[in-house]
């Protein structure tokens, strides 16, 4: 398992966000040499924890939960087989783009080694957003998003590092649940009675989806 490639953003301006001040720091290419990811402040107030990498619209990105985005090449490549087109690392908007690793099915909770020194830990599934479908530019790209179930994994950082193309990806804690990104993206989605289910994760879940979780299991019960 290893990292193929460290993409980060510029913030550029698009007409089809709702972001203040209409930028996106979606359009992320991979960098060459070492970069930094650092653990970040809440969401609202911090951006993202790879260093240089733009995060625009804080209402809904960045943040100590989702301090990091990972989306496995082998998923990209699946996906260019089902859209008929090209699609580089980064494409997907992701900061790091993996090799080896089932990145949708890590458990919420898992935690990765990156390097010699970064520790990431999964929080959650990308839940696909009007930016997100604006930049690929595919007729019901959020439906077809989470039909398909590739969601790749939001990550909080551990411990801090410096990572580069090549290095090597060693999960180093698996969870005593069965909780992964992809049914995580399901519960908050399309399947809203597994929102009990994924409570089993809530130690180490993204807090937004957390909250919802905890509030449909209050107000449906445990078997929704």
């Amino acid at each position: 398992m290893r990292l193929l490639s460290v993409n980060v953003g510029r913030p550029m301006p698009v007409d089809y966000t709702d972001a203040p001040g209409g930028m996106t720091g979606i359009d992320k290419r991979p960098v060459t040499g070492p970069v930094q990811v650092s653990p970040v402040g809440p969401k609202g107030t911090a951006g993202g924890g790879v260093a240089g990498d733009a995060v625009c619209d804080r209402r809904f990105h960045g943040g100590s939960d989702r301090a990091v985005y990972a989306f496995a090449r082998e998923d990209l490549d699946a996906w260019e087989q089902a859209l008929g087109r090209t699609l580089a690392n980064g494409a997907f908007g992701e900061n790091l783009t993996t090799s080896g690793l089932d990145v949708t099915e890590a458990l919420i909770g898992e935690r990765w080694q990156v390097g010699s020194d970064l520790v990431v830990e999964v929080t959650a599934g990308r839940i696909p957003c009007r930016t997100f479908a604006g930049w690929v530019g595919e007729q019901g790209w959020m439906k077809r998003f989470i039909e398909v179930g590739r969601t790749g994994a939001l990550l909080r950082v551990i411990a801090p590092g410096e990572i580069r193309a090549g290095d090597p990806i060693t999960v180093v804690r698996r969870p005593d649940h069965d909780i992964t990104a992809a049914l995580l993206l399901r519960a908050a989605t399309t399947e809203r009675h597994l929102l009990p289910r994924t409570l089993a994760a809530a130690e180490w879940m993204e807090s937004e989806l957390l909250r919802v979780a905890r509030t449909y299991t209050e107000k449906y019960g445990s078997r929704g």
